[in-house]
Formats: structure tokens, C-alpha cells, sequence
């Protein structure tokens, strides 16, 4: 059986929308000349939202009290992850920003069988913590500590909200219709972010045709990406989604690998570890565990 037949079609999209995600990377950076943080995730998310609500006109008559809950928790969760690592950012250096967000990946399980009462199987678990380690070797060593400064607690608090946006959509996926429940949550996270402009100081950019293709192109790929994901959490558990997503600073190494950039050996190494992650994780014990019985229910493998 080939590897790519492990997969589901669900699991197959969501390593697509990683691929995207890492590649929107170098372009985040590049649109951040020309604007403050803040207010370019507004902005990026509000031409999300807009390019989600054309396409869901006749979807948006229906929406229902319920959906208009879930996007809002949603959406607070997306703007928390974004925001709160944005302003540890300001006093805190990127590798120690990317270890400390790297917690995420324990935090969804943890959170899982807390809050859902869900408890990750044994191959999962034995992949969440390849997943891990690779990250923690990919943010490099001078990551790797904590003195709980304010930059840090930021930090910290968006690991959890990252691993709460991705247990609240598959704890909702199933309930929503995924149009309506994307634009509200693009919406209230584009509303957030230009509130979060005050905090932070900053004041709005000048015009620049640079910064509107970023904010239209970049927003396209968040509408693309927070449509797959609430379309296919339907079917994967929120630990095998995260062990998917954990991929994403691999595909924007090789971004900026094709772009100049060079990675030392040990960031290589934690690459090859998350992607080992993942395929460990799809490996199977005598008994199945939980996240697995659910994964199997996943749409028909791709082909």
C-alpha cells in the first residue's frame, strides 16, 4: 500500500493548506515593510472574509445563532494566536517566540482529553512528540528557554489559543455549514486585530498598490485555508490535524530555501522529525485508539 493511500482525502487537503501556509510565509514578511502587524492581519482577514461572502450570498440567509457563536469563538481564538504572538514578538526573539508557540502541539491533546474527554492513542501520542522535538530543533537551541516575561506569557497564551482554534472547529465542524461559520470567523478576526492596532500603537499605513495585492493575495490563501480546515476537521481528529499542521515551518523552509536562504543542520533534522511524526502516527496497534477510530471514519482515500 502506498503511503499517500494511508491518507484521507480531508487529510490530503489539510496537508495542501499547510504547504500554502508555509509558503505565504516569505510573503507575510515582505507585505510587513509596508504596514504595521496589526493592522495587516485586519486587513488580510477582512478581503478573507469578503472572498469567503462572495461565493456564500445565498448561504449567508441562513445562518443561525449557533453558527454565528462558533465563528465568533472561533474567530477570537484565531486573533488571540496571531495577536498575542505578534506583541511577544516586540520583546522577545523570533526563535523563543517559535519554541514557545511550538507548545501548541502537546497543548491539543492535553486540551482534547481535558475538555473533550478524548484521550489521543499510543501512536499518535509517540507522533505528537516527534512532532515536538522537530519543532523545538527547527526554532534552534537559543529557543529553548522560559523566564515568564510579559513577551513570554503572551507567547504562551497564543500557543493555547492556536490549540483551541483547532479543537473549537472540529468540535464544531460537523454542526456548521462551513461557509457561513468561515466568513463569521474571518470577520471577527479581522474586527480584533484593527481593534488590537490601539495597544499596540500602531496607526494606519499609507496607500501602497504593494500593500493591497498582499492584503487581497495573502487573504485569499486565509479564506482557501480556514475553508479547508473547517471542511476537513469534519472527518480528522484535532490531534492528526495537528500533527499535519506541524508541517508548516518545514514547507517555509523550503520556501526560503528556493529563495536564498540556507538552514543549518539541525533545523533539516527536525524537519525530517515532524514529517516522521506524521507517518508514525498513521501506523496501528493491536488496539485502536480513539483518534484513530475516528480518522478511519474520514472520506475515501485520495487517489
Amino acid at each position: 500500500m502506498s503511503l499517500t493511500s494511508r491518507f484521507s482525502k480531508a487529510e490530503c487537503v489539510l496537508v495542501l493548506i499547510t504547504m500554502v501556509w508555509g509558503v505565504t510565509f516569505l510573503l507575510v514578511q515582505h507585505a510587513l515593510t509596508s504596514s504595521g502587524p496589526m493592522f495587516f492581519v485586519g486587513l488580510r482577514f477582512a478581503a478573507a472574509a469578503l472572498i469567503v461572502s462572495l461565493f456564500s450570498i445565498r448561504s449567508l440567509r441562513g445562518i443561525t445563532l449557533f453558527e454565528l457563536k462558533a465563528g465568533v469563538f472561533i474567530g477570537v481564538s484565531i486573533m488571540l494566536g496571531y495577536g498575542l504572538q505578534t506583541i511577544g514578538l516586540q520583546t522577545i526573539p523570533s526563535s523563543q517566540s517559535a519554541f514557545i508557540t511550538a507548545l501548541y502541539v502537546p497543548f491539543v491533546p492535553l486540551l482534547q482529553w481535558l475538555v473533550l474527554g478524548r484521550r489521543p492513542g499510543l501512536m499518535p501520542s509517540l507522533g505528537i512528540i516527534l512532532a515536538f522535538s522537530g519543532l523545538m530543533l527547527l526554532s534552534g537551541p537559543s529557543g529553548a528557554s522560559l523566564d515568564f516575561s510579559p513577551g513570554e506569557i503572551a507567547t504562551l497564551i497564543s500557543a493555547i489559543a492556536i490549540a483551541a482554534e483547532i479543537i473549537l472547529i472540529s468540535a464544531y465542524a460537523g454542526k456548521v455549514d462551513v461557509r457561513r461559520v468561515t466568513v463569521v470567523q474571518l470577520s471577527t478576526a479581522s474586527i480584533m486585530a484593527f481593534l488590537m492596532t490601539i495597544p499596540t500603537g500602531e496607526t494606519a499605513p499609507d496607500f501602497s498598490w504593494l500593500l493591497l495585492a498582499s492584503a487581497i493575495g495573502l487573504g485569499a490563501a486565509s479564506a482557501v485555508i480556514q475553508v479547508a480546515m473547517n471542511w476537513a476537521q469534519k472527518s480528522v481528529s484535532p490531534t492528526r490535524a495537528t500533527l499535519i499542521y506541524a508541517g508548516e515551518p518545514v514547507w517555509a523552509g523550503i520556501a526560503g530555501r528556493l529563495a536564498g536562504e540556507r538552514l543549518p543542520g539541525i533545523a533539516l533534522l527536525g524537519a525530517v522529525l515532524i514529517v516522521a511524526a506524521v507517518i508514525v502516527s498513521e501506523l496501528k496497534t493491536k488496539a485502536k485508539a480513539p483518534d484513530q477510530v475516528q480518522d478511519k471514519q474520514s472520506n475515501e482515500a485520495c487517489d
